[in-house]
């Protein structure tokens, strides 16, 4: 039979707490849970459960300490919620290079007015690049990322286990810089190809205009760079596919070293 007093003592109460915490964190930035309007319910009772699961195993490979005061309790959940958020944030990272690439070139082809809610950012974006995102998405299931992070998340109870003395170092918070650093060249390298090709296009449409004055470039350039796109979009999709699948594969990797 369970004895309920130990169950329920003070120390798994805030063991439970503490890991409850740190899975908080990383759904709120995880790629996926964070991204889709999933309800905020959902999330809670997701991290109570994978919590749940995961506090025998914690507590029996964790010598936790019970803190003695309540600050030191605030400042062990900070550091747990940090350490969730932190691993969220850098799979996350790779999901804003894409929506920044592909924001490049979808203003490029002449959709900034063609914007419908977002729900990955709960705001305005074009359609081209929930698409992408979508896309994006559904590779970082076909690759099992998902399963991944779950399983990164408990091995950082055996390599940050709870209550440790958590220290900001400048190797970890220089990973963190260069993993986010890796948006920007995500976003240009996405956006390269088509963008390129859309700026050529401007070009031979800008001589166009100086060498047939009477032609009305406006109404020839906009639907011609929106079919452009549109058609360069399906000729690098696949290649885009492939490179966002290395992304990921590499992001994992990279994850795997700081954590």
């Amino acid at each position: 039979m369970f004895n309920l007093d130990v169950l329920f003592s003070a120390a798994n109460i805030i063991l439970f707490m503490a890991i409850f915490t740190r899975l908080t964190g990383l759904f709120m930035a995880a790629p996926m849970f964070s991204t889709y309007p999933i309800p905020m319910q959902v999330k809670i009772w997701l991290a109570a459960a994978i919590a749940f699961i995961l506090f025998p195993i914690v507590q029996y490979n964790t010598h936790f300490v019970v803190p003695n005061s309540v600050p030191a309790l605030t400042v062990i959940l900070i550091k747990e919620f940090f350490v969730g958020f932190a691993m969220g944030y850098c799979a996350n990272i790779l999901f804003v290079g894409v929506e920044l690439g592909v924001n490049m070139f979808a203003i490029q082809m002449g959709l900034s007015a063609d914007q419908a809610l977002n729900p990955s950012s709960g705001g305005q974006s074009p359609v081209i690049t929930q698409a992408y995102t979508f896309l994006a998405t559904m590779l970082f299931i076909a690759l099992g990322a998902h399963q991944w992070l779950f399983s990164a998340i408990y091995n950082s109870f055996k390599t940050m286990p709870v209550g440790y003395s958590f220290v900001l170092s400048p190797e970890l918070v220089g990973h963190i810089i260069t993993i986010t650093g890796q948006m920007f060249n995500i976003g240009l390298s996405i956006a390269l190809p088509i963008f390129g090709v859309l700026f050529i296009t401007d070009v031979l449409l800008g001589f166009t205009s100086k060498m047939m004055p009477q032609m009305n470039i406006f109404m020839v350039s906009l639907p011609l760079k929106i079919y452009l796109g549109l058609l360069l979009s399906l000729i690098f999709m696949r290649p885009m596919a492939e490179y966002i699948t290395v992304l990921i594969e590499r992001f994992l990797e990279q994850i795997a070293l700081i954590f």
